[in-house]
Protein backbone atom coordinates (compact mmCIF):
# COMPACT_ATOMS: atom_id res chain seq x y z
CA UNK A 1 0.00 0.00 0.00
CA UNK A 2 1.29 3.47 -0.85
CA UNK A 3 1.98 5.72 2.09
CA UNK A 4 0.12 8.94 1.53
CA UNK A 5 -0.05 11.00 4.73
CA UNK A 6 -2.97 13.12 5.91
CA UNK A 7 -2.15 16.05 8.20
CA UNK A 8 -4.10 18.64 10.14
CA UNK A 9 -3.04 21.42 12.52
CA UNK A 10 -4.87 23.83 14.80
CA UNK A 11 -3.96 26.51 17.32
CA UNK A 12 -5.88 26.32 20.61
CA UNK A 13 -6.12 29.07 23.24
CA UNK A 14 -5.45 26.73 26.15
CA UNK A 15 -2.66 24.96 27.97
CA UNK A 16 -0.96 21.83 26.77
CA UNK A 17 -2.58 19.93 29.68
CA UNK A 18 -6.08 21.04 28.64
CA UNK A 19 -5.47 19.84 25.08
CA UNK A 20 -4.09 16.54 26.37
CA UNK A 21 -7.21 16.05 28.49
CA UNK A 22 -9.36 16.53 25.38
CA UNK A 23 -7.38 13.80 23.60
CA UNK A 24 -7.62 11.27 26.42
CA UNK A 25 -10.84 11.93 28.40
CA UNK A 26 -13.70 9.75 27.08
CA UNK A 27 -16.36 12.37 27.88
CA UNK A 28 -14.51 15.06 25.93
CA UNK A 29 -13.72 12.68 23.06
CA UNK A 30 -17.42 11.92 22.66
CA UNK A 31 -18.11 15.64 22.06
CA UNK A 32 -15.84 16.00 19.04
CA UNK A 33 -15.52 12.44 17.71
CA UNK A 34 -19.05 12.08 16.39
CA UNK A 35 -20.41 10.65 19.65
CA UNK A 36 -17.90 7.78 19.84
CA UNK A 37 -17.45 5.97 23.12
CA UNK A 38 -13.75 5.22 23.61
CA UNK A 39 -12.37 2.51 25.88
CA UNK A 40 -8.69 2.25 26.81
CA UNK A 41 -6.40 2.75 29.79
CA UNK A 42 -3.98 4.88 27.71
CA UNK A 43 -0.99 2.69 28.52
CA UNK A 44 1.61 1.78 25.90
CA UNK A 45 0.60 -1.51 24.25
CA UNK A 46 -3.01 -1.29 25.42
CA UNK A 47 -5.95 -1.74 23.06
CA UNK A 48 -8.30 1.10 22.14
CA UNK A 49 -11.91 0.58 21.07
CA UNK A 50 -14.18 3.26 19.62
CA UNK A 51 -17.91 2.43 19.47
CA UNK A 52 -20.70 4.40 17.94
CA UNK A 53 -23.08 4.80 15.05
CA UNK A 54 -22.30 6.33 11.66
CA UNK A 55 -25.03 6.95 9.08
CA UNK A 56 -27.31 4.50 10.88
CA UNK A 57 -24.70 1.74 11.14
CA UNK A 58 -23.20 0.60 14.43
CA UNK A 59 -19.42 0.39 14.34
CA UNK A 60 -16.56 -0.76 16.53
CA UNK A 61 -13.18 0.59 15.46
CA UNK A 62 -10.03 -0.57 17.16
CA UNK A 63 -6.37 0.17 17.59
CA UNK A 64 -3.47 0.17 20.00
CA UNK A 65 -1.55 2.75 22.02
CA UNK A 66 1.96 2.73 20.53
CA UNK A 67 3.51 5.66 22.38
CA UNK A 68 2.29 7.99 25.09
CA UNK A 69 4.14 11.05 26.37
CA UNK A 70 1.56 12.96 28.46
CA UNK A 71 0.93 16.55 27.39
CA UNK A 72 3.29 16.14 24.41
CA UNK A 73 2.69 13.19 22.07
CA UNK A 74 0.23 10.36 21.49
CA UNK A 75 0.81 7.70 18.84
CA UNK A 76 -1.89 5.11 18.19
CA UNK A 77 -3.09 2.75 15.48
CA UNK A 78 -6.63 2.76 14.09
CA UNK A 79 -8.68 0.34 12.02
CA UNK A 80 -12.31 0.71 10.95
CA UNK A 81 -14.27 -2.31 9.68
CA UNK A 82 -16.47 0.24 7.84
CA UNK A 83 -13.52 0.73 5.48
CA UNK A 84 -14.40 -2.62 3.91
CA UNK A 85 -10.78 -3.71 4.20
CA UNK A 86 -9.50 -6.89 5.79
CA UNK A 87 -8.50 -6.60 9.47
CA UNK A 88 -4.76 -7.07 9.00
CA UNK A 89 -1.90 -4.85 10.25
CA UNK A 90 -1.21 -3.49 6.75
CA UNK A 91 -4.68 -1.89 6.76
CA UNK A 92 -4.23 0.02 10.03
CA UNK A 93 -3.46 3.72 10.07
CA UNK A 94 -0.97 5.20 12.52
CA UNK A 95 -2.16 8.46 14.06
CA UNK A 96 0.34 10.79 15.72
CA UNK A 97 -0.88 13.73 17.81
CA UNK A 98 1.78 16.27 18.77
CA UNK A 99 1.20 19.08 21.26
CA UNK A 100 3.45 22.15 21.37
CA UNK A 101 2.86 25.12 23.65
CA UNK A 102 3.62 28.48 22.06
CA UNK A 103 3.02 31.31 24.53
CA UNK A 104 -0.69 31.47 25.38
CA UNK A 105 -1.66 28.99 22.69
CA UNK A 106 -1.10 25.33 22.04
CA UNK A 107 -0.46 23.90 18.60
CA UNK A 108 -2.06 20.50 18.02
CA UNK A 109 -0.79 18.60 14.98
CA UNK A 110 -2.07 15.29 13.68
CA UNK A 111 -0.76 12.96 11.00
CA UNK A 112 -2.36 9.79 9.65
CA UNK A 113 -0.25 7.50 7.51
CA UNK A 114 -0.98 4.47 5.34
CA UNK A 115 -3.56 6.09 3.08
CA UNK A 116 -3.89 4.15 -0.18
CA UNK A 117 -3.97 7.20 -2.45
CA UNK A 118 -3.56 10.95 -2.49
CA UNK A 119 -7.38 11.22 -2.73
CA UNK A 120 -7.82 9.08 0.39
CA UNK A 121 -5.26 11.23 2.22
CA UNK A 122 -7.14 14.39 1.16
CA UNK A 123 -10.45 12.98 2.46
CA UNK A 124 -8.77 12.00 5.73
CA UNK A 125 -7.24 15.48 6.01
CA UNK A 126 -10.72 16.99 5.70
CA UNK A 127 -12.07 14.70 8.40
CA UNK A 128 -9.16 15.42 10.76
CA UNK A 129 -9.46 19.18 10.19
CA UNK A 130 -13.10 18.84 11.34
CA UNK A 131 -12.06 16.78 14.37
CA UNK A 132 -9.31 19.24 15.35
CA UNK A 133 -11.79 22.13 15.00
CA UNK A 134 -14.07 20.17 17.36
CA UNK A 135 -11.23 19.68 19.85
CA UNK A 136 -10.49 23.41 19.70
CA UNK A 137 -14.15 24.22 20.40
CA UNK A 138 -14.42 21.71 23.26
CA UNK A 139 -11.23 22.98 24.92
CA UNK A 140 -11.82 26.71 24.45
CA UNK A 141 -15.51 26.70 25.34
CA UNK A 142 -15.40 24.02 28.00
Amino acid sequence: MANHVATAVTEISASRAQVWAALTDPEQIKKYMFGSQVETDWQQGSPIVWRGEYEGKAYEDKGEVLEIDPNRRLKITHFSPLSGQEDVPDNYHTLVYEIDEEGDTTRLSLSQDNNASEEEAERATGTWEMVLAGIKEVVERG
